[in-house]
């Protein structure tokens, strides 16, 4: 993909801002959608991009935290436009009166937030032109790009599983339209877990109900998707070295290191030998896990510091509860929630489409969004899926390579088309017809 440079394309989601330029291959800035404050100061901060090698470490322990964007839908545009601001003049260094815009827009949002989006676009920012267009359409046409000869190309049909801050879709998609009337959703995403997370420790260790950006890591890197939850919770009340499970993470002192780390990284990774019926060597850590759990990146400290720090201090272990955080996904009529689990939501999903469309859509289940990297999620997820599903039908679900960025590639893919500038409503438009006219265009 060539970049277009006057092409902005922005995938604004509850948890984090993916920005960019069309036509790149990765977003030139990934940054939490929010301000926060410390306790010590009374200003509220821009938190830095997350993939700039080359930024200050931040504190942010205790750190107030506020969002524009809540359970998913615009909520605070004064917030959103300040937050964006700060993208555009000091991170992406454009200028929105000489750019179209590609937003990205939960499904079903209401036409007062639509107004609100767009008049944020094209009076606050001045934009040229602007296309709004939702996750699950994105990620197919990635997906659909990146294996020309693959079924979800060839069928132009997929069914998008999209996990992310503060909900989880599955959306039937054909011929790049996201089919409206088969999307299912579950109200809960990486937010709800973090802050599950945050109660169990709590109420077990520590108090941490303060500390969503250290339990947003412990998460990251601690938690896993159970394939066999009894058997796991057998395991997690044993003691000592049968405990596969038991791991410890040091929280920050805001003196000799302000982020939190894994106290002994090798033993996070030990459950990964339950898949194979077996035992791991006691020091060598395995290396199919996540960015896989991130072994190797775990260890914020480096092995002399670490041995001068006294890590008896404000640390706590997590056992059972690395994996009954992200079971709420799977389960979440456990907690009380009267909602359907993942692999019945995507069954209702495929349900809802003709008859025809079934067995193409168990065959290309794309699975995105942050909550999909739990290590073991897609074969949990297909373990669960199996029994509901004809046997008859192939069930494939395919992980994209990085969850995260998806439906960015997806934009800045559209961004780069021919087609694009025509699928646009300009700004003479938008003052000429108003936003619900304009609006219709985009068809969702």
């Amino acid at each position: 993909m060539s970049p277009t440079t006057n092409v902005v394309v922005l995938d604004n989601g509850g948890g984090l801002i993916k920005a960019g330029l069309g036509g790149e291959r990765d977003p030139s800035a990934i940054l939490p959608n929010c301000l926060y404050r410390s306790p010590a100061s009374k200003k509220w901060l821009h938190p830095n991009p997350l993939n700039h090698a080359t930024t200050t470490e931040q504190d942010l322990t205790s750190a107030s935290v506020r969002r524009p964007m809540d359970r998913g839908y615009l909520i605070n545009p004064d917030l959103q436009r300040e937050i964006w601001s700060n993208l555009f003049s000091s991170i992406l260094r454009i200028n929105p009166s000489h750019s179209s815009l590609l937003v990205t827009e939960p499904l079903f949002t209401l036409p007062s937030i639509q107004r609100s989006m767009d008049e944020l676009v094209f009076e606050d920012f001045n934009f040229r032109s602007l296309y709004v267009a939702d996750s699950p359409s994105l990620v197919h046409l990635y997906e659909a790009s990146r294996r020309p000869n693959g079924l979800v190309s060839r069928a132009q049909c997929s069914l998008v599983v999209d996990c992310g801050f503060s909900f989880t879709h599955a959306s039937p998609v054909f011929q790049n339209f996201t089919l409206n009337y088969g999307v299912k959703r579950i109200d809960l995403g990486g937010k709800a877990l973090t802050n599950y997370l945050k109660e169990l420790v709590s109420f077990r260790a520590v108090n941490v109900m303060e500390e969503t950006f250290i339990i947003d890591d412990v998460k990251e890197k601690l938690c896993f998707v159970s394939l066999d939850v009894p058997r796991d919770l057998h395991i997690a009340r044993k003691s000592g070295k049968e405990n596969l499970f038991r791991s410890t993470y040091v929280l920050p002192d805001g003196v000799t290191y302000t982020k939190g780390f894994v106290k002994y990284p090798e033993k996070a990774c030990q459950y990964l030998a339950l898949r194979d019926g077996g035992f791991p060597p006691p020091s060598i850590p395995p290396l199919e896990t996540r960015r896989d759990m991130n072994c190797n990146e775990i260890v914020e400290q480096p092995e002399e510091d670490r041995k001068r720090v006294d890590l008896t201090k404000n640390e706590f272990d997590l056992t059972n509860e690395r994996f009954l955080v992200p079971e709420m996904i799977f389960r979440p009529a456990d907690l009380g929630m009267n909602q359907a689990g993942l692999a019945e939501c995507i069954v209702r999903a495929v349900n809802s489409c003709h008859p025809h469309l079934h067995p193409v859509l168990y065959e290309s289940i794309i699975l995105t969004g942050g909550s999909t990297l739990f290590p073991q999620f897609a074969e949990r997820l297909e373990k669960e899926l199996r029994p509901l599903v004809p046997d008859d039908y192939h069930v494939k679900i395919t992980t994209q390579e990085d969850p995260i960025l998806g439906v960015w590639r997806g934009g800045s893919l559209l961004a780069s088309s021919p087609d694009f500038e025509a699928m646009c409503v300009t700004k003479s438009e938008y003052e000429e017809l108003g936003s619900a006219r304009c609006r219709k265009r985009f068809f969702h």
